[in-house]
């Protein structure tokens, strides 16, 4: 029998859940036995999975949990170091060189356990089977103009809370923006096509900014691309790789440009293959934007967990998306799972 065991996310403004009480209630129906975590913070009551079926677990006991339980989370464990001998779903950023991802695939290693990435659930033809995309590019595209409304009031972004809804985002963003008297800026989207820039498109567009939107056909040739300084707004929805070219070089900082914010939405900057060169670190929810230059300045957004601004919407996307995958966990070495844990393996016995 699997048993999932859904652990409650320890990261700070972290709201979201990979599974619903229906979900829930669809596993145990195939015979999965699912116990859930107590959370203070989740979007979803855990009153919901219990009436579901589910057992309930205080909060971050999982390093105690029978030895055969998957554990589910999406963000980050602790950083406590010590060994990680069950298996674990969840997005580790450990596969790009982040010493973070080093530190991660090293406490697997000393415990035995396996890490399944959930950015690398995909099927056969390498496309992602679930992904908070769509949600990460709009409140990513959200808190770059307000990062832009912030400069038309000569100041930085201020700090940032998660909203109800997006209703309430675009609500509160469209009144910050005409509260300025300016002119909307134009924008340029890059990766427009996947889900991260559709995203953001949308946001943007109902926002009434003009958008160029560019995808791999455009950027094909290799950068830098100083078209992008030529835009007032620059949003960065590509997933960096070995093949990704520089997008925003350096000396980009430097004057005679048009562009005063960008939007990291993929947000990698410990990343070999990080595309925007100007920043070396994340940004976050108490300060969303870091200044680079004054005159004309630059602001740069690259907040990692954006999609967690709006939780409910984001959790129940994500949660639809990965339930069909889930239910093959009685499967796990094969198919999705399968190829996920064969990368980890590969990237466990990397020197």
């Amino acid at each position: 029998m699997v048993h999932l065991w859904v652990r409650a996310e320890s990261r700070a403004n972290e709201q979201r859940v990979g599974i619903t009480p229906a979900g829930v209630g669809e596993l145990i129906a195939q015979g999965f036995r699912v116990t859930v975590e107590e959370s203070p913070h989740r979007i979803l009551p855990i009153a919901g999975y219990a009436a579901a079926g589910a057992e309930i677990a205080p909060a971050a006991s999982w390093p105690g949990a029978p030895a055969e339980a998957i554990v589910f989370g999406l963000k980050e464990l602790p950083e406590d170091g010590t060994p990680l001998a069950h298996r674990h779903i969840m997005f580790g950023h450990a596969y790009k060189g982040q010493p973070a991802g080093l530190a991660l695939l090293r406490r697997f290693r000393d415990g035995g356990g396996v890490l399944y990435d959930l950015e690398y659930l995909t099927d056969e033809s390498g496309r992602r089977l679930a992904a908070f995309g769509y949600w990460a590019g709009f409140a990513g595209a959200a808190v770059s103009l307000k990062a832009w409304a912030a400069q038309r009031r000569g100041s930085l972004c201020g700090p940032v809370a998660a909203w109800p809804s997006q209703e309430a985002m675009q609500d509160e963003l469209r009144a910050e923006l005409d509260a300025t008297g300016a002119p909307r800026p134009h924008a340029l989207v890059v990766g427009a096509l996947g889900r991260v820039g559709s995203g953001a498109s949308d946001l943007l567009a109902r926002m009434r900014v003009r958008v160029t939107k560019w995808d791999m056909a455009e950027t094909a040739g290799g950068g830098p691309f100083p078209e992008i300084l030529a835009h007032e707004l620059f949003v960065n929805c590509i997933l960096a790789g070995p093949q990704t070219p520089v997008l925003v070089p350096p000396e980009a900082v430097g004057p005679g440009r048009a562009l005063t914010v960008i939007g990291d939405v993929a947000c990698d900057p410990s990343s070999d293959f990080n595309p925007v060169k100007v920043y070396d670190r994340a940004t976050d929810w108490d300060r969303p934007a870091i200044r680079l230059a004054e005159r004309p300045p630059l602001d740069v957004m690259a907040i990692d967990n954006l999609p967690s601004l709006l939780p409910r919407e984001s959790a129940l996307d994500y949660a639809a998306q990965l339930l069909p995958v889930l239910k093959r966990l009685d499967r796990i070495d094969e198919g999705a799972w399968g190829r996920a844990g064969a990368l980890f393996r590969d990237h466990l016995a990397a020197p």
